[in-house]
This record gives structure tokens, C-alpha cells and sequence, in this order.
């Protein structure tokens, strides 16, 4: 005598295969990250004394504003790893439709206060910061940063991601 237990367990299993044979199964979709901060520069190299403008794009991918936004900007290990390599940031500005504005703060410290009030459900806000080789800095090496943040959505969830890369920026000498 067979199992209904079985006979269900079969009809499921055929069932199952068919759907996924014709790709009417539910697939494993990865939905994008409640808000997402990307990094660009204006050059791939520069030299002592130069300056290298750092973009950094923060997306609101929820349906709900963007209330808060923390953000954090360190140098990578490898750039610790070379003191002749000197460096500052010197500016910071924030894109708006009716132009640039300058940041609350300039640097490392607190930079999510400088995306501006609200990002709306959809839209982005972009953070320029001006990064100046000294004049007397080492050549031939990488100066490079990573980034955590965290923002509050005013549906009250929170999202925070990282590490999130910069592109390097060589120093080289002529």
C-alpha cells in the first residue's frame, strides 16, 4: 500500500520542476540596498601640490525620505602605510539643483550632516570634497579612503552599509 504522503510529495516534486523548467518559479531577486553610497574622482592621478576632486553619491532606494545620514571617511591601510604620502581636505561641497552650496563641516568628521536635510524616495544627493596633495608629498604611491554610513528613513528603519571604496588616486612625480 503506498503513502499519501508520497503520492503528494511526488505530485509536488513534478510540479515543482515543471515551473522551474518553463521559469514560472519564483526567483531569488536581490532587492537593492535601502540607500547606497557610491564614490567617484575627477582624475586617476595627480601630482605634489595638485588636487583631486572626490564625489561621493549617497541614493535613497526606499520609498520613504531619508531623515538622517551618518558618514565616516578614513584612509585605507595602504595609504597609512606610506607617512612621505601628505594630504588634506581642503574643501567640501554639496550639489543642489540651483548649484553648489557649501558643506556644514569639511573632512572626516560627521560627514552625513552635509547631504542636506532630506532625500527624497528615488533621488540622490552628491558631496564633493576637494582632497590637496601637499606640495612636499612622496610620489609614486596610492592615497585611497573607505566609508561606512548609516541613514534614517522616515518610515523609522535605519540602513547602514560599508566598507565602501574610493577609487586611488596615484601620486606620481615628473
Amino acid at each position: 500500500m503506498r503513502s499519501p504522503l508520497m503520492r503528494r510529495f511526488g505530485l509536488a516534486t513534478v510540479l515543482g520542476l515543471a515551473l522551474a523548467v518553463f521559469g514560472l518559479a519564483p526567483s531569488a531577486s536581490a532587492d537593492p540596498a535601502p540607500a547606497s553610497l557610491t564614490f567617484a574622482t575627477d582624475t586617476a592621478s595627480t601630482t605634489p601640490g595638485g588636487t583631486v576632486q572626490l564625489s561621493m553619491t549617497l541614493t535613497n532606494n526606499k520609498t520613504y525620505d531619508v531623515l538622517f545620514v551618518h558618514q565616516t571617511i578614513d584612509p585605507t591601510w595602504l595609504t597609512t602605510q606610506r607617512p612621505d604620502l601628505k594630504y588634506s581636505f581642503t574643501g567640501c561641497s554639496l550639489a543642489t539643483a540651483t548649484g553648489s552650496t557649501p558643506c556644514s563641516g569639511t573632512g572626516p568628521a560627521d560627514l552625513g550632516g552635509n547631504y542636506g536635510a532630506t532625500v527624497p524616495p528615488g533621488q540622490s544627493r552628491t558631496v564633493t570634497l576637494t582632497l590637496q596633495i601637499a606640495a612636499d608629498s612622496g610620489c609614486n604611491g596610492d592615497i585611497g579612503f573607505y566609508s561606512y554610513y548609516y541613514a534614517e528613513f522616515s518610515d523609522g528603519t535605519n540602513s547602514s552599509g560599508g566598507p565602501v571604496y574610493t577609487p586611488e588616486t596615484r601620486v606620481n612625480c615628473a
